[in-house]
């Protein structure tokens, strides 16, 4: 994905040596979230398993099994948090640059999200409320998943989305899942709730 073969060996398992390995990415990242927010046991639990059985299981298996061990580790709340927190943050820095540049070539938004390459992007304005929203899902991690249970290895989208729109609207934004193509629903939906004024 990030175009690169350089080769390195690191502790995150035998699967591949490959720098940028998608599934070694993910355990690093959500291994360092949920360490931040239970402490290193719990994160070896999370990611590997009890006994570090989930080591060996193909990407959806550990997929679905690394939630449901987060989901029992942790509260709702927290465990939305966690998976903010793990986002992957591929192609961040294009994908900034071009929504700062729709917010100069803008002054609302209605104006923001109505430009051709906003709506070929997926952001769409509804009654002044900004959306953003995916004909597939996006996550190279899922690409062998058939159907989630639940919606929280998706939150690390909502995170993504958090960290894009905050850098370019300059303010903080809440983001709320509102759609999943792996929850059955027919698009990814996220409703994007900047708190500040963007155009003055």
């Amino acid at each position: 994905m990030l175009g690169t073969k350089s080769i390195h060996r690191n502790s995150w398992g035998n699967r591949g040596e490959r720098m940028f390995d998608v599934r070694k990415v993910q355990e690093q990242v959500i291994f360092e979230a949920v360490k931040t927010a239970g402490g290193e046991a719990a994160a070896e639990k999370v990611v590997f398993g009890d006994c570090g059985e989930a080591s060996s299981e193909d990407n959806a298996a550990w997929v679905k099994g690394t939630m449901a061990r987060l989901e029992r580790e942790f509260d709702h709340e927290t465990v939305k948090r966690i998976r903010r927190n793990c986002q992957c943050g591929y192609g961040m820095d294009e994908r900034i640059a071009f929504a700062k540049d729709l917010v100069a070539s803008s002054s609302s938004m209605e104006e923001f999200a109505g430009h051709e390459r906003a709506r070929e992007a997926g952001l769409s304005c509804v009654d002044g409320e900004l959306y953003l929203q995916f004909h597939f899902c996006p996550c190279p991690m899922l690409a062998d998943v058939d159907r989630l249970d639940t919606d929280t290895w998706c939150q690390c989208t909502t995170g993504y989305s958090k960290v894009l729109f905050e850098c370019a609207f300059g303010c903080e934004v809440d983001v709320e899942l509102l759609k999943s193509v792996k929850m059955g629903d027919e698009i990814c939906l996220m409703k994007i709730i900047p708190s500040g004024e963007i155009w003055k």
